[in-house]
């Protein structure tokens, strides 16, 4: 009961001081170092990524769901397509979130990495380890480069959303779905490069993972 009180002061007090430093240095107190917290944090981002394809996917289906529409409560239908759209921006908000306290993390990892090579008294030991902190950093720029390259292919997918929703809310006739169905090409393209995107970056994401557990 006494370690837990303990944990739960220290993540107050990291929290309450909005400094990663002290944070990091909480977690280290109670067992969990910055590998451990890397690790964490990369999976929650595969997660997140994991998330928006679905999302993606969901508003892409719910778009071509519209031009097929032949109703006229065309109200619902903008609806529909807003919650897809809002649902999105929350998705990606969480994406950027994630990807960001990955280089967090990082940047204070391989610090701390560097800082703790220089302590070894053994040459062959301290060559060994900077070798591995090498690998691990060229590892770790082909994770960050393919997470924030899917990143970055969200917002015009956003845009697009935002434009066919915008131009629905203002006109609930059917000229605007006419409008939808002449872009809905250039919709699907998008989602389909950003998905593709998505999973090369969850692909890496697995694969350092499993490097930084070995």
């Amino acid at each position: 009961m006494f370690v837990l009180q303990r944990f739960h002061l220290l993540i107050f007090m990291a929290l309450t001081a909005g400094c990663s430093t002290i944070y990091y240095s909480a977690m280290d107190s109670v067992g969990l170092h910055l590998r451990d917290i890397m690790v964490h944090r990369v999976e929650k981002a595969r997660d997140s990524q994991q998330d928006a394809k679905e999302q993606f996917k969901s508003a892409l289906e719910q778009f071509t769901a519209v031009t097929k529409f032949k109703g006229s409560d065309l109200q619902d239908i903008y609806n529909k397509l807003n919650d897809e759209y809002e649902d999105s921006i929350a998705q990606a908000k969480d994406v950027r979130y994630r990807i960001d306290e990955i280089e967090d993390v990082s940047d204070a990892l391989f610090e701390e990495w560097q800082d703790e090579i220089e302590q070894y008294s053994s040459a062959s030991l301290k060559r060994s380890s900077q070798q591995q902190l090498r690998k691990t950093k060229n590892h770790y720029q082909q994770l960050i480069a393919a997470m924030n390259k899917a990143e970055s292919k969200i917002q015009p997918v956003l845009a697009v959303f935002k434009d066919q929703v915008l131009y629905l809310k203002h006109n609930l006739n059917a000229q605007a779905i006419i409008a939808l169905k002449g872009e809905l090409t250039t919709i699907e393209s998008d989602v389909s490069v950003l998905i593709s995107a998505m999973e090369q970056s969850i692909n890496e994401a697995d694969q350092f993972i499993q490097t930084m557990e070995k």
